[in-house]
């Protein structure tokens, strides 16, 4: 037997009975406003393996852009993050969430308008879910605004990857994607809101 079949082979058999070797990484939804300005904060950040654009919570099945920018199915822009929790906590992943939206108002975020842009955390366990009206409760108390947060913690449904020129759009379109995120407003917002901690 070779070694790396007697390393497998002992891998295996190191396990409690009736178990599985679970998979290493997990992932986790937000929506906060436009999915291209989402992707960024997530994409580096260490023991975070990648991001999708895509769409939740609607009540169409493999909706278009065109279809949910004119808000026609329910669904949110959303980004889906897949990570490493032995490199970065969920807790983690929601502060980035938080300090990367504007929580204080339903369906829009900033120049965008329409329930396409609400804010949302959408858990995929119980534990996620735990985690997300915790981290909810705590911001509530420690915010530095007076505005209350409207941002609702649901579960997650089938979440639609979406179009592929969307992807990644900041990095394929870096001169659009800023002239964008400038003229809509939102880092000038997220400075107002959460000041240093802004984007972090």
């Amino acid at each position: 037997m070779r070694i790396l079949e007697m390393l497998t082979l002992a891998a295996a058999l190191s396990l409690p009975a009736g178990a599985s070797a679970q998979a290493a990484t997990e992932k986790a939804t937000f929506a906060g406003g436009c999915f291209w300005c989402m992707e960024p904060p997530y994409d580096v950040l260490p023991g975070v393996i990648s991001t999708t654009s895509g769409y939740i919570g609607g009540r169409t099945a493999n909706p278009t852009y065109e279809q949910v920018s004119a808000g026609a199915t329910g669904h949110a822009e959303a980004v889906q993050v897949v990570y490493d929790p032995a490199k970065v906590t969920y807790e983690r992943l929601l502060e980035v969430f938080w300090v990367n939206v504007d929580p204080t108002v339903r369906d829009r975020q900033f120049c965008d308008s329409g329930s396409q842009y609400r804010t949302g955390i959408f858990y995929h366990s119980e534990a996620q879910r735990a985690a997300a009206q915790a981290s909810k409760a705590a911001l509530e108390k420690s915010k530095p605004f007076k505005a209350p947060i409207v941002t609702p913690v649901e579960m997650a449904g089938t979440f639609y990857p979406a179009e592929g020129y969307h992807q990644d759009y900041y990095v394929k379109n870096p001169v659009r994607y800023k002239f964008y995120r400038n003229g809509c407003g939102r880092d000038a917002r997220l400075r107002e809101l959460w000041g240093d901690k802004a984007g972090k």
